[in-house]
């Protein structure tokens, strides 16, 4: 009896999941057919959009491009020309100076004590030779009538010609005198900058023994660079049409906010290097470049006409060299190997690769490839 009710209640729980399986074998059969039936279509392929510039011809200046060093057209020592004390000095370390201005005072008692004794022997002079030239004129009437002989007479006209001589050699000291006053007084001999003082007030100088200072000039000024000789020929083809203009960088400048002309080119190529030296003059009236730095210099050599201009952010790199992607047919990536020639502000020139009116894709190059659909984008009308 009890194996029977076993067996009957095994049959019973069989036939409870068989019908629970086709039950959700059905449900499953109408969830798909319901998911198939409402499903949406597929939605259309990402197409990257890009901004682009036309690739425009116009003309370039060309410029050859050296490391360049700046130098003072004149820089000299300031010494006394006489001796004595120094006084005063009238023009503070690292000032600008004029031509002329005062710029260190020697005491002067002694040189002025010297010309009041030249001027003094000067009017004793005058007054010996007034009187010798009375003399002799009063000894010429009397010779005329016999009443002088001829040996009185020369004395007479000897007399003044040592009066004579005497005022000019103390007219002599006085000029030197006076020299010498005025060699108290140190100006500048042209306008620059001064150095640092290098001889403290009460000094003892000396002739040429002591360096007071340093004076520099600033404007203009010499920048001095040293051209290949392989650009020798370019350099001089540019001078043959005219002066060249010349323009000067500092450290971290893109746009050169100082010019000049080359005015120097030396004879001789260095050997060692093949280099030549030469040499512009800048204007320099804010005293930007001093002395001793260095920079970068930009001959303007001639202009090139009808260059291919491309935005140089649209330049990219490979293994086979500078590329730019340009719309192609279809907006899709065209990739063009070029080759680039000299460089205009952000602008570069294209020897070869692309021509006029071609557009090439300045921005997301990291994200799109040859062939890829593109969609290029309103370019900005130029400000």
């Amino acid at each position: 009896m009890r194996k029977w009710k076993i067996a009957l209640g095994t049959a019973v729980a069989l036939g409870a999941i068989s019908v629970a399986s086709v039950h959700l074998l059905d449900m499953g059969n109408l969830s798909l057919n319901a998911g198939t039936a409402g499903a949406a279509p597929a939605p259309a392929a990402f197409v990257m959009p890009v901004p682009v510039a036309n690739v425009v011809k116009k003309t370039i200046p060309i410029y050859l491009d050296y490391a360049a060093r700046t130098e003072p057209i004149r820089s000299i020592t300031l010494q006394a020309r006489v001796p004595g004390y120094l006084q005063e000095q009238t023009a503070q370390d690292g000032a600008d100076v004029r031509q002329g201005d005062l710029l260190y005072r020697i005491s002067p008692d002694d040189f002025q004590a010297s010309l009041d004794q030249a001027k003094a022997q000067v009017e004793r002079d005058t007054a010996t030779l007034d009187y010798a030239r009375s003399n002799l004129g009063r000894g010429t009437e009397l010779a005329k009538s016999g009443y002088l002989d001829k040996d009185s007479f020369d004395q007479r006209t000897s007399t003044l010609r040592e009066a004579q001589a005497s005022l000019a050699l103390n007219q002599a000291a006085v000029r030197t005198a006076e020299l010498n006053l005025s060699y108290a007084e140190i100006h500048a001999p042209f306008a620059g900058r001064l150095g640092r003082n290098q001889a403290s007030v009460g000094t003892l100088v000396s002739v040429a023994g002591t360096v007071l200072n340093t004076l520099v000039q600033l404007d203009p000024i010499y920048v001095t660079f040293n051209p290949s000789e392989t650009d020798l020929a370019q350099i001089e083809e540019a001078r043959a049409a005219g002066p060249i203009e010349v323009e000067v960088l500092l450290p971290g400048e893109t746009e050169a906010h100082q010019k000049g002309e080359l005015t120097f080119i030396d004879n001789t190529i260095d050997h060692s290097t093949g280099t030549i030296t030469a040499r512009a003059t800048i204007g320099n009236a804010k005293f930007t470049l001093l002395p001793g730095q260095y920079v970068r210099v930009r001959l303007h050599v001639k202009q090139q006409p009808d260059a291919l201009m491309v935005p140089q952010v649209a330049l990219g790199s490979s293994q086979l060299g500078k590329y730019l992607y340009v719309v192609g047919k279809g907006n899709t990536v065209d990739q063009r190997l070029v080759s680039l020639g000299p460089t205009s502000g952000d602008m570069v020139a294209i020897l070869s690769g692309v021509a006029e009116g071609d557009q090439v894709i300045t921005g997301n190059l990291q994200k799109i490839g040859p062939g890829m659909p593109i969609s290029p984008l309103p370019q900005k009308p130029a400000t």
